[in-house]
Formats: C-alpha cells, structure tokens, sequence
C-alpha cells in the first residue's frame, strides 16, 4: 500500500499541470479511495485473484488495458507483472519508460560488508523522474499542492474532542524488525492519553487484539475500526494533529493530508529513499547505529540480523514524547525543497516530446 501512496503526490503534480490530459492508474480494488480526489485520472481495477491472474492473466490484462488506448505508459512498480506489461506494450510500440529503483546503490546501503551509508534519493522524485522522461515537466517541490481535510465528524457519541489534539498511532507494521515492542508502544500510549485524543490503527486478529485492549484501559483511546470502514479510516487521518508510524503505509497515508509523521525506524533507514512525503528530518527516530552498525540491512524490514531482535528499544519512549511535544507545540519543518536537499541527488532529466492524450 505504502508505494501506492506514495505516487499520490506526482498524480497531483500531473492533474495540476496538465488538467486537459487523461490518466489512468493501474492498481488493486482496494487501493480505490485514494483515487477519488483526482478529475482526470481514472482507477483501473488489477484483479490479480481472478480475471488479471497468472501469465494469461497478464495478457488479459494487456488487452483490457489496450482498449483504454493509451500513448504513453509509465511503470511505477518495476516488478515480474510490470515487466512483462512493459514488453507486450513495447511490442505494441508504445513508450514506457519504468522506475528507476537504484538497486545497485540499495545493496550497497543494505549490505553488511563496505555499507556506502549514504541517503539515496526519495522515491516520490524516482517517480517524478518517470514522468519528466515522458515528456511531463512536474517538480514536485514547486507543483504540489495538498488537498483539504476530509469531512468526517469525529465529535460523535464515542467521543468529545474537548479541544484536545488528536493523534494517531499506528504501531504494527508488516515485519517484526520494523515494530516498536508494544510494551514501550503502550508506555507512550498511556502518556498521550492523559492530555489527548489517540486513534489506534491496525489489521487483523492479533493487531485488533491488541488495540482493544489499550481502548479499553485508556479513557481517551479508541480504535479507528469502529467507526467505519477504510475510507473513513483514511478521513480520520487526514483530520489528525500528528501521526505516529512504524515504517509502514499509516504515515505514508498521514503525510499525503500534510500531517505531521513521527516516523519510528527499526531495521531499515529513512537513507532507503521511503521517508513520507515532505518530512521532517528530525521526526526520523532511529535505532542506535553505534550499537546496530548494520543497520539497515534490508529496504522492505524482511530480513532479521541475529543480536538485533532488540534494537529499536534503543529509541527511548521518552525520546518520542519529546518529539511529539515538539510537533504540537511548534510548527513543523515542512519545506519540499528541504526535504529534497536531504534525501539525496535530485534526478537529472531533460523533458522529451510534448503531452496528449492518455496514459
């Protein structure tokens, strides 16, 4: 989810500068709602469990895609699927151009021998860079624009705001070694209760398990799932005061609405290129790399390291207090070209022929 969110920000860009142009988004069912606030580009449903399954799926899904008639074709994802899509579509003699995903300077950040531990560039510019070499001229420093808030009425009967802040937590994440321990998790959850409102996000049975059980010790704690489904989970989020996220899609979500992130970094590393979108460098909690000097040893978390099951306790809970003391109490850094200038080398592009069109 976290990479489809992450293009949010360039689809705004295009519809801003080219509003006469039509877009269409290739991704699962599920990612719909994110889609909703854009006029000229349209959701195209992937259906990799039934009809877009397999090889023969792919190729049902190049022909789906074909009668869209499209002109140009950006691939966004760089994976086995899209690979062939680009190959059938390059047999068509379509221009496509895919994400540079910098695998070569990713095994070097991420390896345990001769690490070049350096930032490599956002993966929101890699997918600005797509663009620009089809022919679109978006700078995502000088074009985006956030949208507002969506409407949701949180003062209902669950809850009275009071005037309180409210922040959101979302304290899983797919990997263990990118998880805060949830006993520290509930240290924090317990402080922010006293003074504010606090929405828990998570999925499934053990996560569900465990956020019922701090809303029902918590006063002023509650779960995001009880009141409605993901769409209004995503409303939630864009009405917060402060996200506080393990590497994981809820910040990613958080940021695109210009909420402040919290992010808290386990075994992978804001320098792999997935900090949320213009973010504050001092709100990247990371693990202590005198003591975890591999770290990170992964891009995604899914790899774990003997000795370093324990090396996000090295983030004191008290040291992400502070940091949300800061972010309620001060406004945020949030520069786009300072956040450019932090996560490494701004792509060079040169613009080829003009737009039309869809794609």
């Amino acid at each position: 989810m976290g990479d489809v969110v992450m293009t949010i920000p360039v689809l705004r860009c295009l519809e801003k500068k080219y509003p006469n142009e039509k877009f269409i988004f290739v991704t699962r069912k599920k990612f719909a709602p994110f889609f909703t606030e854009f006029n000229n580009i349209t959701f195209f449903e992937a259906d990799f469990k039934n009809r877009h399954r397999g090889f023969f799926g792919l190729l049902r899904l190049f022909k789906d895609l074909k009668k869209t008639n499209p002109t140009k074709v950006a691939d966004l994802h760089n994976v086995l699927r899209t690979r062939v899509l680009k190959l059938l579509f390059q047999l068509s003699f379509h221009n496509v151009v895919s994400v540079d995903k910098k695998r070569n300077e990713r095994k070097a950040l991420t390896r345990k021998k001769n690490k070049i531990f350096k930032p490599l560039t956002s993966v929101h510019f890699n997918y600005q860079e797509v663009f620009n070499k089809l022919g679109f001229n978006i700078d995502l420093t000088r074009d985006h624009s956030f949208p507002p808030s969506k409407n949701f009425n949180l003062n209902t009967e669950k809850i009275e705001l009071k005037d309180k802040k409210i922040i959101g937590i979302a304290p899983f994440a797919k990997y263990s070694t990118k998880m805060y321990p949830l006993d520290l998790m509930q240290k924090i959850v317990g402080f922010l209760d006293q003074k504010h409102t606090v929405f828990l996000f998570g999925f499934g049975k053990f996560e569900m398990g465990i956020i019922e059980k701090w809303s029902q010790a918590f006063k002023n704690v509650y779960s995001c799932s009880s009141f409605g489904g993901f769409e209004n989970e995503i409303a939630i989020i864009s009405n917060l005061d402060l996200m506080i996220s393990m590497d994981s899609a809820n910040g990613h979500i958080a940021s695109i609405y210009n909420i402040p992130v919290i992010t808290m970094w386990g075994l992978t590393h804001p320098y792999t290129g997935f900090t949320t979108f213009n973010s504050d460098p001092e709100n990247q909690l990371c693990v202590d790399r005198e003591k975890y000097p591999l770290v990170p040893n992964s891009i995604y978390g899914n790899k774990e390291l003997k000795g370093y099951e324990d090396a996000m306790r090295s983030i004191s809970y008290n040291e992400v207090l502070a940091r949300v003391e800061s972010n309620l109490n001060h406004s945020p850094k949030k520069n786009p070209k300072a956040y450019y200038d932090y996560y490494g080398p701004k792509p060079k592009v040169t613009f080829s022929q003009k737009s039309n069109n869809r794609y």
